[in-house]
């Protein structure tokens, strides 16, 4: 629309384009905004009061969630609601990050509980909505578990596995990173051949970003 308006710059830089310019559509991107926005409707705009009480709310969330005993249906509720916050706050998934309540995610990852499973894959894939977080993501081991969960995970586990490493692969780096990974790029194609709509729907997805990358 903005091409064929007339422009000849680009809308953020405001720097000139080339005569014809090569658009690409970026179908990752794309595919990340339309499960974000089936699973986020818009809301109107709260009180600035009601956004302290959910800072507030988040980080008694937290402390439960990386205390060191808490039972799974502690961690299931803490998870829920982090999820539900952090969908829509930039500041409380950068609060979740600098806590170090990725480890305790992971954790609960691992945990072969499918349903602390399923909702810590839901915290991770809204942390990455940070472009700050997508490599500290990386660096803290979230691709074995993906590719763990991508291998032997419910369906809508790998479903949500497949859907985070598309977000994560919005970094060039990490798409080097994902594709050396044993197994990540071969689980993706697996589960494109045999998995349910949903899953082979994010696993094309996943692939069509990582292929950017060319030794991919």
């Amino acid at each position: 629309q903005w091409i064929d308006s007339g422009n000849r710059t680009c809308p953020i830089t405001k720097l000139p384009l080339s005569e014809n310019p090569s658009l690409i559509p970026n179908h990752a991107l794309r595919s990340l905004i339309s499960n974000f926005a089936h699973v986020s409707p818009k809301e109107p705009s709260r009180p600035r009061t009601q956004q302290e009480h959910s800072h507030s709310q988040s980080q008694a969330l937290i402390s439960t969630l990386i205390s060191r005993s808490p039972s799974n249906a502690s961690k299931l509720e803490s998870l829920s609601r982090l999820v539900r916050l952090t969908k829509r706050d930039s500041l409380i998934r950068r609060k979740v990050t600098e806590s170090g309540a990725v480890r305790a995610a992971l954790d609960c990852v691992d945990s072969g509980n499918q349903v602390l499973q399923e909702k810590s894959l839901s915290l991770l894939l809204n942390l990455s909505l940070e472009d700050d977080n997508k490599v500290g993501l990386v660096a803290d081991g979230v691709i074995r578990r993906i590719v763990t969960v991508l291998r032997v995970g419910s369906p809508d586990c790998k479903a949500i596995a497949a859907t985070l490493l598309t977000s994560l692969a919005v970094v060039e780096v990490n798409k080097a990173t994902i594709g050396s990974y044993p197994d990540a790029i071969s689980a993706l194609v697996s589960l494109l051949r045999v998995g349910n709509d949903r899953e082979r729907k994010e696993s094309a997805t996943a692939l069509y970003a990582l292929c950017s990358f060319p030794d991919n």
